[in-house]
Parts: C-alpha cells; structure tokens; sequence
C-alpha cells in the first residue's frame, strides 16, 4: 500500500508516525541514546521510521540529513580498520555515544545493514559519492571474509559475523557458524540470521560502483546453492559446504534483483529451482503458479481481518497474529498472506523493499478497485496490466524508477486491442518520472513504455 500506490491517508499516517517517532528524547542525537543493545534493537527505532520516508518524501532534507548522520556515526564511532586493514563495525553492541567492545560482543554481523538502512538507500538514489566510499570500504570486509575457509567455513560462504580487531571469521564460540556475541544465547546471529540484508547490500554495491568483486560472494554462494540442490548429500555435517547450501534459500531474492537489473541470465537455473512465483511468471511467463501464489494471500487476508487492521501490536508481530490467535483458540493456523508477492507484483521488484529496492513503479491513486500486474521491466521498457473495478473513468498516473535518461513513447490499450487509449512521449532526466492517463473501467488495460530509437 505505502510503496505501491498513493494513499494520501496512509501517507499521511507514516509521515505524522516518522515524524513523532524521530523526534523523541532518545533519537535527538540521531540514533538510540537511552541504553546500550544490539545492532537489531538499537537500529529499530530510526530505520523504521526513517527508510519509508526516504521512499515517500526524499527530497526532504528533514529525511536527508538524518540519513546522512547515521553516516557520519558509522564512519566517526562505529567502525574501524580491523588487523587484516577492512573496515567493520567494532561491535554488535552500540548506541549514539557508545561502542562495547568487550570481547564476546565485538563483532560486526550480516545485520549491521540495519543501522545504516536510510543511508544506504540514499545511496542507491543520489549516487553520493562519500557514501560509495565509505560503503564499498565495508563492504570489501565481507568480500574478505567470504573468500576466506577460515575455522572451517567453506570458501566462498559469508559467515554471519566478523570479529574486531582481528577480522576473523565468527566470535566467540566454538563454530564459526555461532559467534555466541549475544548474552541471552539467542540464535538470531548465528547461520545464516538476516544474511540476505548483506548479500543485497553487495549487490547494491556492485551497481553503484560497477566492480564485479562485489558480486564475488553472491556467486559463490549461488554455485554451492545449485550443487546441493543437484545432488543433496545423504548425511549433512554442521558448518559444512552441504549444511550451509541448505540453509540459504533466501539467496534467490539477491539473484532475481540482479536478473532484473542486468538482463543476465546466469542464475535462471538455480531461480527456476526455487520456485518463488513471481519469478517463475518473469523468466517462464508462468501464470498459474503466481495466480495459485495471490489466492493463497487472498485466502489469508479473508479471515479475521479485524486481526490484521484492527489489533495494537508491534509492527513486526500484525500480519502473524490471526494466525497465532487461531492457534491459541485450539484451531488450525491461518495461513500467512505472501504480502511481498502482492508487493512485487504491483511494482516490479523481484524482491523485498527494505534492502536494495528495485520497484520499477508507483501508481499515484489510492490502492482501493485496482489491481496492477508489472509483466516487463528493464532499463529502457516497462509494461503492466491494469484493471479498475470501478464504475467511473479514473485519472492517475504513474511514477516510473530506473529507466535510463533518454525519450520515452508510452501507449495504454485494451487487452487484445491495440488501438491506443492512450498515448504520449516523454523525457527520464532523473531518478523519478511521471505519466498521466485515464483507466476505463472494467477492461483490462495494458501500459507500455519504451525507449525511442
């Protein structure tokens, strides 16, 4: 709803939220002052309600400035040359002025994203060049330490974390695969935790830099994928190559980004074999299988609706809670709706928003008696179909991301007509681009944008 359309209550609603939040005692300085936790819960309070505003309004330079702080702490406080001369975190624990470097807490991790997550997205929109250097200079820590076999890590897998000073692989514990760098014992940064936050940081910082380093790890990783999923082995040893292949299925995501922002074809294999629906509509035109994906989120939203909307929950805990609740009352689950499906579906991103977004598009009228289907997206062409449930002609527009500058046609046209109902030219000279037209009510439409020659 926020990413995909213009709701301006929604809007509205994110803005006044952000707004309250970032203004609070604790964030004054930026990021959480009041107490000292780990890099999860000390970034929560800024990236979430800093990130969708760098989405909605980034031209703000409220929002722009803020992001550019968290910049400047993790360049002045936060991180450091560790002995093998990367820069890293110090720690998984820090707040506004501190860093705890005490030995069992001293390591940088696959979550670190996470502090620096508005800042990283003003990056893949402005291009600054003092955020490409200090982000690539990370980022070479975690091309490093894929590289590495080190404590039995196999080549060519990141580790979840890096330890300061030193730059070994993993903390404290035993396995490399466990730094033990949280002292309630939880697994959340043990193999492979939120991995996937760093393999799209990499491959952000493969396309803002063109240095194909970068996808080093990402590649990898995606041929010992493919190996295993070839040939699983009939006993699986702990930290192994085997043991890490079966557990970095949420690799597919980073892959489908690349396919859709280069055109290149070298992970078809291995995304074909993971079967994520709107990927297997993209490469094999596969409608049935996204078609049985969107009546599965459908089903879902159709049951206890007052449980996603009409509950005061944590953020993270409203799309699973009528499914616990059903739970707790004796019944079956509920399924769980795929909301990223129904996000990737309306604007192109073969992927999640929060780390390297890719949507081609935002459709500026509210969500309600629309469905939009984004079927082709590249850098010079975009098509989507269109269908308005209303009874009315409905002007909108459309907000077009990455195309490459140049002169654009676009024409709008029933399904299986291609007399225009619309047609026009434009100019891309920039990040964001907008075109207008009219949607007739109950014909499916489709819209075509291409580069002119």
């Amino acid at each position: 709803m926020l990413l995909g359309f213009d709701s301006p209550k929604i809007s509205w609603a994110q803005s006044y939220f952000s707004k309250q939040l970032l203004d609070q005692p604790h964030l004054r300085g930026g990021y959480m002052a009041d107490r000292l936790t780990d890099v999860e819960h000390s970034a929560e309070d800024v990236s979430d309600a800093l990130t969708p505003m760098m989405h909605l309004d980034p031209d703000n330079p409220e929002w722009k400035n803020r992001a550019l702080r968290l910049a400047e702490l993790m360049e002045t406080r936060w991180t450091g040359k560790n002995a093998r001369g990367f820069l890293q975190f110090k720690s998984t624990y820090f707040n506004l002025n501190t860093v705890d470097t005490t030995r069992v807490k001293a390591c940088d991790t696959v979550y670190h994203p996470r502090a620096a997550q508005p800042a990283l997205l003003y990056w893949q929109r402005t291009g600054d060049r003092d955020l490409g250097r200090l982000f690539s200079a990370w980022m070479d820590a975690w091309v490093d330490a894929a590289a590495r076999s080190e404590r039995g890590k196999p080549a060519g897998m990141l580790p979840t974390a890096i330890h300061w000073p030193e730059g070994s692989i993993g903390g404290v514990g035993n396995d490399w695969w466990d730094p033990q760098n949280h002292p309630s014992k939880t697994r959340l940064y043990a193999f492979p935790s939120a991995m996937s936050m760093m393999t799209k940081t990499l491959l952000l910082t493969y396309h803002m830099t063109g240095d194909e380093k970068y996808l080093e790890p990402i590649r990898s990783m995606a041929r010992i994928r493919l190996g295993y999923l070839l040939n699983k082995p009939e006993k699986i040893v702990p930290g192994s190559e085997s043991w890490s292949a079966e557990r970095i299925g949420f690799l597919s995501e980073t892959l489908a980004k690349h396919r859709f922002l280069t055109g290149k074809t070298e992970f078809d294999e291995l995304l074909a074999r993971e079967q994520d629906p709107y990927m297997l509509f993209l490469i094999r035109k596969d409608r049935e299988a996204l078609t049985r994906g969107l009546r599965q989120a459908a089903e879902a939203l159709r049951r206890n609706f007052p449980g996603y909307a009409g509950e005061v929950l944590y953020t993270d805990r409203v799309v699973r809670f009528p499914s616990i609740f059903r739970v707790l009352e004796g019944g079956p689950a509920y399924p769980t709706p795929n909301l990223q499906l129904i996000y990737s579906t309306a604007t192109g991103d073969p992927g999640d928003a929060q780390y390297f977004p890719l949507n081609a598009v935002r459709w500026l009228t509210p969500p309600r008696d629309l469905a939009a289907l984004v079927i082709e997206k590249s850098r010079n062409a975009f098509s989507a179909e269109l269908y308005h449930f209303g009874i009315k002609d409905r002007p909108m527009q459309a907000e077009l991301f990455l195309l490459e500058n140049g002169e654009y046609s676009f024409s709008l046209h029933e399904e299986n007509n291609e007399k225009p109902l619309a047609q026009g030219m434009f100019t891309v000279s920039g990040p964001r681009t907008r075109i207008g037209f009219t949607l007739a009510p109950l014909k499916l439409s489709v819209l075509n944008v291409r580069l002119r020659k």
